[in-house]
């Protein structure tokens, strides 16, 4: 099977690239199923009804989230009614799942999202709780298995990787919005740091550039906003998945001005 994976859609820009550019990716590089996550999707924080029809209308199959999950209250009724999941270590008090389970090229494909604990709210200890999944999705026969980790810190998604990958077929980092290209195959699971955010480049991580150096300055907390213009962005991972094992991961790099850099993977 072949999926792709696309980081923090921030705002207007960053949907308006998903609009223009995936179904086109989809055809090019034969992908079967679209994961993207969604936190930031709906000005910046959270993700409406109206933003969730856009984006699977536009090509995403499957969503993920993070600490801004909860930030639109319609979100509890998008669970239900949409293929969209939060945080596996959010409490089970909290509505929504941190998994699904889903069929590409008849093979069965265990998408998580997972959320890290530098920088985060309060939630349930990741590691513990994503060792108890995998290990009960590895029993019930599922080897295809990719996880989202939205995390701040890159050495707590290093140890995930390095604690997971005999087990799972990729790992790859959301939160931070700047892009990494360590991508690499070890042990037949795919690593990225951070995919990067889907959105505006010229900016500070997909924001209006006035209020952060303002926080800079002063040390004191305003509302981020996502700009109106701005130069734009797609980061985006396409691996190759056979029997659980990842065979072959690129990262593309998708501009508005049809710039497109492509990274590939080295294997260990």
């Amino acid at each position: 099977m072949k999926i792709a994976f696309i980081g923090d859609i921030v705002g207007r820009p960053g949907r308006e690239m998903i609009k223009i550019h995936l179904k086109k990716l989809r055809e090019t590089y034969e992908i079967d199923f679209v994961i993207a996550n969604y936190e930031n999707a709906s000005h910046g924080y959270g993700l409406t009804p109206k933003n969730c029809n856009e984006l699977i209308n536009s090509g995403v199959d499957l969503m993920t989230g993070g600490n801004h999950s909860f930030d639109k209250k319609e979100i509890k009724d998008i669970f239900e009614s949409h293929p969209l999941i939060r945080p596996l270590n959010y409490s089970d008090e909290v509505a929504g799942e941190g998994y699904k389970i889903v069929e590409v090229k008849n093979e069965k494909l265990a998408v998580i999202n997972l959320m890290g604990h530098f920088g985060m709210p309060f939630i349930e200890n990741a590691f513990l709780k994503i060792n108890k999944k995998v290990d009960e999705l590895l029993e019930e026969g599922i080897k295809n298995i990719f996880i989202d980790f939205h995390a701040e810190a890159t050495a707590e998604k290093r140890a995930l990787f390095m604690m997971l990958k005999d087990k799972v077929s990729a790992i790859i980092g959301t939160h931070t919005h700047v892009g990494c290209d360590d991508l690499q195959i070890v042990d037949s699971c795919a690593y990225l740091s951070d995919i990067g955010l889907t959105g505006c480049r010229d900016n500070v991580i997909g924001m209006d550039k006035r209020e952060p150096i303002q926080r800079m300055l002063t040390g004191l907390s305003g509302h981020f906003d996502v700009p109106k213009k701005c130069k734009k962005i797609l980061q985006i991972a396409i691996l190759d998945i056979e029997d659980g094992d990842a065979k072959q991961f690129i990262k593309l790099k998708v501009f508005d001005d049809s710039r497109v850099i492509k990274s590939e993977a080295y294997i260990d």
